[in-house]
């Protein structure tokens, strides 16, 4: 489906009644007036909520999927995965993701009796997808931005009778359509460009698969792993601005990510969107933006601790997607990268003035 923000912008608006709120009302209650049986009724604050009723309205038609929220992206994550694997499944999960994925799987599902292996982006289809139950991808990987074929992958685990998990965090149902691509189930982490203004957690599960997404919904329900009201409102006000957000944040990152590339500064450099990049003509094929992320490695780990923190464009936090631009070295978190390898967020700012902070900061060294 061809997603069309101005339709996603008045789904609320036009099943309205004369006289209703045009903006999303929060419903902050735990409770609901329930005299006799339910039927069909709210019934308790962790089951029901209105305002996650709307806001998964509006990620369906983002996803042109039913879709669950969730109070994080690694609850999403969590929910996926519990709902899809048991006590002697295997899974295949990338080496080179989010590591946080990887220990979710290393410290408790193999703890449970699932056989977790890892493989690489680059190589992850080598050895095929025999024999797993389920299959985990991400791409780009976050933080390098390899990519994979989702296309084929989904195909092949298909084939191999397995289940396809895709992590959509960095591109966005705007960027990349996993499920349009026969991947089954996407999970992705909402407090980055989904929300986009660094100021709540939330994440979510969408499949077209209706018996996964009733086990992601019992989970969500008996975990207790749901997002507050006040959370679901604000994600729900950050996607009314997401097309317009997302157009700059892309077009941004590709204007510095072709200045950087000539920089003397910078050693090396990847974005999907540069022709000579590794992952180019993937996501030519795959993707509808090549994204707002983008990765340089300077000389050293101090020069790249003093570009990210004397930037004053920049923000020196983890996390992305917001509309400031942010920058980390994500050596410090244990990613096995570069000491001096810099994962940067574009945000919003003008292209041109942010250009000018990058650039004062790069000459600086």
């Amino acid at each position: 489906m061809a997603h069309k923000p101005g339709e996603m912008l008045h789904l609320r608006g036009n099943a309205l009644e004369k006289g209703e709120p045009v903006a999303l009302p929060l419903t902050q209650s735990s409770m609901y007036h329930l005299p006799g049986l339910p039927d069909g009724h709210a019934t308790y604050g962790r089951v029901d909520n209105p305002t996650w009723v709307h806001l998964e309205h509006v990620l369906s038609h983002l996803e042109d999927a039913p879709c669950l929220s969730f109070p994080s992206g690694m609850a999403a994550i969590s929910a996926a995965l519990f709902a899809t694997v048991q006590a002697g499944s295997r899974l295949l999960i990338p080496s080179d993701g989010y590591y946080v994925t990887r220990l979710l799987s290393d410290r408790f599902l193999s703890r449970l009796g699932v056989v977790v292996e890892e493989r690489p982006t680059t190589g992850f289809a080598d050895g095929g997808f025999e024999g797993f139950d389920v299959v985990f991808v991400e791409s780009p990987s976050n933080p390098g931005l390899d990519m994979i074929d989702l296309a084929d992958v989904a195909k092949q685990v298909r084939a191999a009778g397995g289940i396809t998990i895709a992590d959509n965090t960095t591109l966005t149902p705007l960027g990349q359509r996993p499920l349009d691509l026969g991947i089954d189930v996407v999970v992705s982490s909402d407090t980055k460009a989904m929300g986009g203004h660094s100021d709540m957690l939330m994440g979510h599960v969408a499949s077209r698969d209706a018996q996964i997404m009733e086990r992601v919904e019992e989970w969500r329900r008996v975990s207790g792993s749901i997002p507050g009201p006040h959370e679901a409102w604000l994600l729900h006000r950050g996607l009314e601005t997401l097309d317009v957000r997302f157009d700059r944040m892309c077009a941004s990152a590709q204007v510095l990510a072709e200045r950087l590339a000539a920089h003397p500064a910078v050693k090396h450099i990847r974005y999907p969107g540069l022709p000579n990049d590794p992952s180019h003509a993937l996501a030519q094929a795959q993707t509808t933006r090549f994204g707002f992320l983008l990765s340089l490695t300077l000389e050293s780990e101090d020069k790249a601790e003093a570009f990210i923190n004397t930037c004053p464009l920049l923000r020196p936090a983890t996390s992305f997607g917001g509309v400031h631009s942010s920058a980390e070295r994500r050596a410090r978190w244990g990613d096995s990268v570069d000491p001096a390898f810099i994962r940067l967020s574009v945000g919003c700012e003008p292209v041109e003035e942010l250009w000018q902070a990058i650039e004062a900061s790069l000459n600086a060294l």
